[in-house]
């Protein structure tokens, strides 16, 4: 790359006139909104502020060049992006102010939030996962075949996330239409670029990824719009991601309580001088296409736009505190429609009806996409989607690499543009690679924005089958706790197959448990055709005067292996089915019968969900109780292998002790 001069050499090319000064003001724009916030935080009326002075060009030039009905997911220096699409003043002064105006209710703060009436999608300061829902955002536009490109921001230090690598190569590998913009500012907070990354451009590593790369002067405002514009035109007419590296600076510090101290001052001066508004304004007018009037004028108008804005977010009252609304907006609102089984019915495994479901619910919505490792043509590990690709093609049930997190961005990215997904983790474990963005961006989404995360996760899970610590754990327990989420954890074929429609029709984000050690060993006669069964509604199996016993998944059979062999013991069986929701009415109805509670869990016992039933047992039902609750779990160990320490390990063999002890009491 040439030696970079110090003052920027602008061309205009065959751009008009009304277009050259347009990008002026879009940029004079986000930086007099800056001067204005940087004084209101100085005067704690705004709580905080992340700068992008010296980047205007950027977020302006990208925003500019792509059509309006086009993606843009920006991060926290990106102002430009949400003035650039005419996002009302006073609404984005409403949100840094936390009123009922702005976009997230008072619920989050700064630059985390996006509108789908602006076709922005927020960020999370957790960075990496939003490349990869631009990765969804893509996909859908490639699927839907409506020749629209997508841009996403990250800056140099959010490169070093895994995200970054694992939704380029998905990108690549797909041939999703998308631009990964990266805004190299010189530091990662206090950090500088030299001990971020050891190559000599970002641009360079597109070519690790068998993409095309370019590295463009983030200040000079008309490179940007220029390269974007090209590429983006490009992009729509064939399909492809492209890696973009704008180098620029920061002016001020990460945010503004960071300061700059840590940066040389010869440095700050070099980039002053860059300056992409004073260049570009002194360009306009030396050449006669903006006079000093107009800009005078121009600057005078945006300047009343602000003010005037900003009284009337300032005047808006706080926002209300209404408890109900609160609790009610943690998920989108379900509302579930019943539909029966019919009378047709055959015997069929676990797994089968979990196929079934699966095959069913792609029938019904013709948009529905299914990914995972393995899941094409080979069927998937245990053969669930086994022919679904000569069912329903290639572009409905993918293949994804090895890459959990970043998979699980895109089918949020797909949601956002309005496309069911169902994501398979080769086993429940793996999940742990993509714990970020269920728990921080899809448990999150409705809350914060208001924005669906209509994605099923499939969670094949479970010991007994000598898959060792990798590959055996039942760990529900992990989400349960989550606010957001949905966790179904069927026993039963019947229920399982039922259940997991329910979950494709959900627009929230549920988390659907298969135990693996049931896949093949129980069989039932299950309902043909389409049906659901409704979340937080537990199964009564049996009823007894004795004892209440509560459990799900594999538990439940433990159970009634255990009950069968001990005819006297009459009890209530309550198979949960759902953890999240809970039903908690079922449970505590049937302990103020009995008096006694016994609570069964393949999951190691601290932390587990049978801790807050036996909780909700204790604060609902103490003076009927005639025991005290018991909980039999797993040992506080990872799950062995070697078939004698598995079967030690497992709550199944202490059950039985258990019960009759607390029969006994």
């Amino acid at each position: 790359m040439a030696e970079e001069k110090l003052l920027l050499d602008f061309d205009k090319k065959e751009y008009s006139k009304e277009l050259l000064v347009s990008l002026y003001f879009k940029m004079l724009k986000p930086r007099l909104i800056e001067e204005k916030m940087l004084i209101l935080l100085r005067q704690g009326k705004i709580s905080k502020w992340f700068s992008g002075i010296g980047q205007e060009a950027i977020s302006v030039g990208v925003t500019a060049a792509l059509h309006k009905d086009e993606y843009v997911l920006p991060m926290h220096r990106n102002l430009g992006v949400f003035t650039t699409r005419d996002v009302p003043l006073y609404r984005l002064f409403s949100q840094w102010q936390g009123k009922a105006s702005g976009f997230t209710n008072g619920r989050d703060r700064s630059f985390h939030f996006g509108t789908q009436e602006y076709n922005i999608v927020g960020m999370i300061s957790h960075l990496g996962p939003q490349l990869g829902v631009a990765c969804g955002v893509a996909l859908g536009n490639l699927l839907k075949k409506n020749n629209k490109t997508t841009a996403v921001f990250t800056g140099e230090g959010g490169t070093s996330e895994g995200d970054f690598h694992e939704a380029l190569n998905i990108a690549s590998v797909w041939s999703l239409p998308v631009l990964f913009c990266i805004e190299n500012n010189g530091y990662g907070l206090s950090t500088p670029t030299r001990e971020q990354y050891n190559c000599k451009h970002l641009a360079d590593r597109g070519l690790g990824y068998g993409m095309e790369s370019h590295v463009i002067d983030g200040n000079n405002v008309l490179e940007v719009y220029n390269k974007v514009n090209e590429l983006a035109e490009s992009i729509r007419q064939n399909p492809r991601p492209v890696l973009l590296e704008f180098k620029t600076f920061r002016m001020r510090g990460h945010e503004e309580a960071s300061g700059t101290k840590y940066v040389p001052a010869d440095l700050m001066e070099y980039w002053a001088a860059k300056d992409p508004i004073e260049n570009y304004r002194e360009y306009l007018i030396d050449n006669g296409i903006l006079s000093k009037e107009d800009e005078l004028q121009g600057k005078s108008a945006i300047k009343t736009e602000i003010e005037t804005h900003w009284q009337r977010a300032n005047e808006e009252e706080k926002i209300q505190v209404v408890l109900e609304k609160e609790l009610k907006d943690v998920y989108q609102t379900f509302e579930f429609k019943e539909i029966l089984p019919g009378r047709s019915t055959k015997e069929i495994r676990l797994i089968d009806a979990i196929s079934e479901s699966l095959k069913e619910g792609m029938r019904r919505y013709s948009d529905l996409i299914i990914m995972g490792q393995d899941i094409a043509d080979y069927g998937g590990v245990f053969k669930i989607t086994d022919g679904f690709v000569s069912a329903f093609g290639k572009d409905r049930v993918r293949n994804t690499p090895i890459c959990e997190s970043a998979v699980i961005s895109t089918a949020y990215g797909l949601s956002v543009n309005s496309t069911k997904a169902i994501v398979e983790m080769q086993f429940a474990d793996f999940v742990s690679s993509g714990f970020n963005p269920i728990v921080n961006l899809l448990a999150k989404s409705h809350y914060r924005w208001n924005q669906s995360a209509d994605i099923v996760v499939r969670m094949p899970c479970g010991g007994g089958v000598g898959a060792g610590p990798f590959h055996s754990q039942t760990n529900e327990a992990w989400f349960t706790k989550t606010p957001g989420l949905k966790v179904v954890y069927p026993a039963f074929p019947a229920d399982a197959k039922g259940l997991l429609l329910t979950s494709i029709e959900d627009p929230n984000p549920v988390l659907f448990f298969e135990h693996k050690a049931l896949y093949r060993s129980i069989r039932e006669e299950v309902p043909e055709g389409y049906y659901t069964i409704p979340f937080g509604k537990a199964s009564l199996l049996k009823e007894g005067n004795q004892i209440t016993v509560i459990s799900y998944g594999t538990g439940i059979h433990w159970a009634l292996e255990i009950l069968e062999k001990h005819s006297e013991i009459e009890a209530d069986v309550i198979d949960l089915r759902t953890l999240q929701p809970l039903d908690v009415d079922t449970i505590l109805i049937s302990v103020k019968k009995t008096g006694k509670a016994i609570i069964l869990q393949e999951d190691s016992m601290f932390g587990g969900i049978a801790s807050d039933i036996s909780a909700l047992i204790m604060e609902n039902c103490f003076q009927y109780l005639d025991a005290p609750v018991k909980r039999v779990a797993s040992l506080e160990t990872p799950i062995p292998f070697e078939p004698s320490l598995e079967s030690q390990y497992l709550a199944k063999n202490r059950f039985e002790k258990e019960l009759q002890e607390l029969l006994e009491f």
